[in-house]
């Protein structure tokens, strides 16, 4: 019988710019006892446990070694994370393609190839192949295996002291750690790299007046539908543009959201004063495949659409910075001031928990109305 008290973690190390598995363990004559029968078992100073050379033949070696004696946590040692068959297709010939200044490092082949078959959305390869190549281009270093924890704390407390925010930070340790534990096969090899503190920034968000002068200031049926759906439906920019003609729903006054973030699929509002610029828009432009299409038939670009709402927003007035998102932000808070439950605007807006829809509480203008100001 296992006793549970005895346990052994393992974790990846890199030692000699070797793989090897570290052994981790309080200590323990008889997990002692057992590691020294192990051929070529070794002790690190530097990382304060016991290693082997990383191979199949080692880990079947040592499940079979403390099987009825301790408890193996390989949590840290074996990769969870699977291949997502249900993404967006996503395209990275561009960052193949590209004309590179002289000596510029090139995020690996190897690395590109492994978020093709991870599928990951286009947003986050975006961010993790110009994150990665911003750090390797700072280490004079080709062989990034080479790279260790100091030099990687270095470089990221030079990020923070730059005034770069927290959230950017984490960008970058995530792209970093893609690398080491994705590509090179190596989960949780830099474990004890300290992420900063998420910052909980509140949703910036636009009046009802506000929204109408944009809409208002939108001439073009097409421009005039894609920022009438962000807001009306309350959608995410990558969930618009992969809106199909068939995901408009009449009959029921819904819009079918397919695979959005977290690959949930969803139903929300359609509004009717968008449906009918929706059926004036298929007239003039006859989409085949897409609900908005480039000129050559393809899927609408995120550029496009943040331009359109740049240009309305300009045009209406208004002077505060605008994205796509804080339609959807709005969207929320609005209906939040409209009385409308928080559990429904989660389900609309596709949230997991509830805890992420509650932000808009801290936004909406009703719960500062029941509040008497001191002063008045």
């Amino acid at each position: 019988m296992i006793q549970h008290h005895k346990s052994i973690t393992l974790k990846n190390l890199l030692i000699n710019n070797e793989k090897q598995i570290g052994i981790q363990f309080h200590p323990d004559k008889v997990i002692q006892a057992l590691l020294k029968e192990i051929s070529g078992i070794k002790w690190s100073k530097e990382f304060g446990m016991a290693y082997i050379p990383n191979n199949k033949k080692n880990i079947t070696l040592l499940f079979q070694k403390f099987k009825g004696v301790a408890w193996i946590n390989g949590n840290y040692f074996f990769s969870k994370r699977i291949v997502n068959k249900q993404n967006e297709a996503i395209n990275v010939d561009w960052f193949r393609k590209r004309k590179l200044k002289p000596g510029f490092k090139a995020c690996p082949e190897e690395y590109l190839l492994k978020l093709e078959l991870k599928r990951y959305a286009n947003n986050t390869v975006k961010t993790y192949v110009n994150c990665f190549e911003k750090f390797i281009n700072a280490h004079e270093e080709t062989d990034y295996m080479g790279i260790n924890e100091i030099q990687i704390r270095a470089y990221l407390q030079k990020l923070i002291q730059a005034g770069h925010s927290n959230s950017y930070v984490n960008q970058m340790i995530n792209s970093i750690k893609f690398y080491y534990e994705i590509v090179k096969g190596m989960p949780n090899r830099f474990y004890t790299i300290e992420r900063p503190i998420k910052e909980h920034t509140l949703p910036k968000v636009l009046s009802k007046q506000e929204i109408k002068d944009i809409l208002d200031a939108t001439s073009n049926i097409k421009h005039k539908c894609i920022l009438g759906l962000l807001y009306s439906s309350g959608l995410r920019i990558g969930e618009l543009l992969n809106l199909k003609l068939e995901d408009i729903d009449s009959k029921r006054m819904l819009v079918n959201v397919k695979q959005g973030k977290g690959n949930r699929d969803r139903l929300t509002l359609l509004s009717e004063k968008i449906l009918v610029q929706l059926r004036e828009y298929y007239k003039m432009e006859k989409p085949k495949n897409w609900l908005f299409e480039s000129p050559d038939g393809k899927k609408y670009s995120s550029t496009s659409v943040q331009a359109i709402l740049k240009k309305s927003a300009a045009i209406a007035g208004i002077k505060k910075r605008v994205h796509p998102h804080m339609l959807r932000h709005s969207f929320a808070t609005h209906l939040l001031e409209n009385g409308t439950d928080l559990r429904y605007i989660q389900n609309l807006l596709g949230h997991k928990s509830t805890r992420t829809t509650e932000v808009y509480t801290h936004v909406a203008t009703n719960t500062f109305k029941l509040i008497k100001n001191p002063l008045d």
